[in-house]
């Protein structure tokens, strides 16, 4: 069971690197290091992580109730 503490009797998950998977740590977290925190900052200033959407266009009767 290496993904799992076991300390004081309590059996908790121990979080993964959303990156490398490997376990996280404290000062980190939810990360394993700064480089998979960096990565992550990464992915997410250059719109990896960007749910996809499609424009709406609005009819004229839309336009008139605003």
């Amino acid at each position: 069971m290496a993904d799992e503490d076991q300390s004081e009797g309590k059996i908790t998950r121990l979080a993964r690197c959303p990156i490398c998977s490997k376990p996280s740590v404290e000062a980190f977290r939810p990360f394993c290091s700064k480089r998979c925190a960096d990565v992550d900052l990464n992915r997410w200033l250059g719109g990896q992580y960007a749910l996809p959407a499609e424009e709406v266009s609005l009819s004229s009767d839309d336009e008139s109730e605003r």
